[in-house]
């Protein structure tokens, strides 16, 4: 084992704790943990309103590509679980269809389900020849005019708030559901629901504290010494290898691993060429606005099993809405209430009025039927993220290429949702896998596969066989 020195450590979300646990377990103790904030989780932190609901940062649920993420799982909440069965919709012209949209083609009007069908035996007839320039020609030669027009299209354009040309197509792998043909048709000839696909079939959810409570738990099972909440890096001195933190204070690293954003990093690095700069410039994301609703009353029935449902349509500000009440009934302040989360994109090209995003979505909902009007609203809960997603925007490969081997030459390991950049293993599992890696590398343990190989990663080789995995 490789002695890395004195390691640093710049965000307390899943990266950087998987990055302090692997440090601890290997017994290396010249490590400290910096966090903006005042408490662990980053995006993966959960809140408690006024008046008594809880909260994610968005739709998070826990399945996994490894075995090793399970354990840890399991050592930071032993038994504390619920699991559950999958159940993700897709509201469209006033009907629930299961996803993936096009198995499930009978739910729709005779006319769109032809349509839609029509569409995908002519894609599958001419296929495109040649590798797709972007996202949206891929939509389009894959799926038809049907399925794209009536929801991949205005869907994907809604989640990541940029139009499917200005997307790239290597982060799709698990991400998008392949057409079948032969399992399409079989669908639309029985008239039975086929949402089997992805690998997020069953899933299991913290019972107590949202999703954060895993990440306390995972931040508590470390040394407290090592771990400082509310301080800023404002500068990482590259040629010195310092970081200079919004106290004053400055410390010295040996390698430094960070979750900051990329862009955010290379904003207050000193040493870095114009060129790197210029780089760090073209990076794109998308901001996430987060709207808790709380509600007194009866649930509707048509809610009883769903975990989330896709919007694609314009008539709704959202692009998911998760019942969140399912996951777990200590996600409400006690009985005859239930709690649904809207998340909404923000971005230059789809702006939105944040002082009416928690309005219009219940407005929303309420004119869907989704919000009862014998409902009342204890809670409206409102979040903003500026860091959302990740877009893999065309060109995103090169900026990467040019960007996280300049860093590690001046010894910076940035890993993560936004520090890599990197959409397609950018999930909790992904992201606390890349911590520990990227210590691992340091340690001559490693070669990052995460990071490296996301399609050898998402094919599940490094998940537990089938006969121990949880919930096989």
């Amino acid at each position: 084992m490789r002695d890395p020195g004195r390691v640093l450590i710049l965000g307390a979300g899943p990266t950087g704790l998987g990055a302090a646990s692997r440090l601890e377990a290997a017994g290396h103790s010249d490590w400290l943990l910096l966090e903006a904030r005042d408490a662990p989780g980053g995006l993966a932190a959960s809140h408690v309103d006024p008046a008594g609901y809880t909260w994610d940062v968005g739709g998070h649920v826990q399945f996994s590509h490894y075995a090793r993420y399970d354990a840890a799982l399991d050592r930071a909440l032993g038994d504390a679980w619920l699991w559950h069965e999958r159940e993700s919709w897709i509201r469209l012209d006033g009907r629930f269809v299961p996803y993936p949209f096009q198995n499930n083609l009978h739910r729709l009007a005779p006319a769109e389900r032809d349509r839609c069908l029509e569409g995908l035996e002519r894609a599958a007839s001419r296929p495109l020849g040649r590798p797709p320039a972007h996202f949206g020609e891929w939509i389009d030669a894959t799926f038809g005019a049907g399925v794209a027009e009536l929801f991949l299209r205005p869907y994907n354009e809604k989640v990541w708030g940029y139009p499917p040309e200005r997307l790239g197509v290597g982060w799709m792998g698990d991400r998008v559901a392949p057409p079948d043909l032969q399992r399409i048709r079989a669908s639309v000839a029985s008239g039975r629901d086929d949402a089997g696909w992805g690998p997020n079939r069953r899933f299991r959810f913290p019972l107590r504290g949202g999703t954060g409570a895993i990440w306390r738990a995972v931040a508590a099972a470390l040394p407290r010494e090592r771990l400082r909440y509310g301080v800023r890096a404002i500068e990482v001195d590259l040629p010195d290898r310092t970081v200079r933190l919004s106290n004053g204070e400055r410390l010295r690293y040996d390698w430094l691993i960070t979750s900051v954003p990329l862009e955010r990093l290379v904003g207050i690095a000193r040493g870095l060429s114009a060129a790197s700069v210029r780089a760090a410039r073209r990076l794109v994301s998308s901001a996430v606005h987060v709207v808790g609703i709380g509600l007194e009353g009866e649930r509707p029935e048509t809610l009883a099993r769903k975990c989330w449902i896709y919007f694609p349509e314009p008539s709704s500000p959202h692009f998911r809405v998760t019942v969140f009440s399912n996951y777990s009934p200590h996600h409400v302040p006690g009985p005859g209430r239930w709690s649904l989360m809207a998340e909404v994109t923000e971005t230059p090209y789809r702006p939105v009025r944040r002082e009416r995003i928690a309005s219009d979505s219940l407005a929303a909902l309420a004119a869907d039927g989704l919000v009862p009007a014998a409902a009342r609203v204890e809670s409206l809960w409102h979040h903003h993220e500026e860091h959302g997603y990740p877009t893999p925007f065309l060109g995103r490969d090169e900026v990467l290429a040019a960007l996280l081997p300049t860093l590690e030459r001046h010894c910076v390991l940035s890993r993560g949702r936004f520090g890599a950049w990197k959409y397609e293993v950018s999930n909790q599992d992904h992201s606390y896998m890349q911590g520990v890696e990227a210590v691992e590398r340091l340690l001559g343990e490693g070669e990052e596969p995460t990071l490296n190989r996301p399609d050898w990663v998402n094919s599940g080789a490094l998940a537990a066989p089938p006969a121990t995995r949880h919930g096989g």
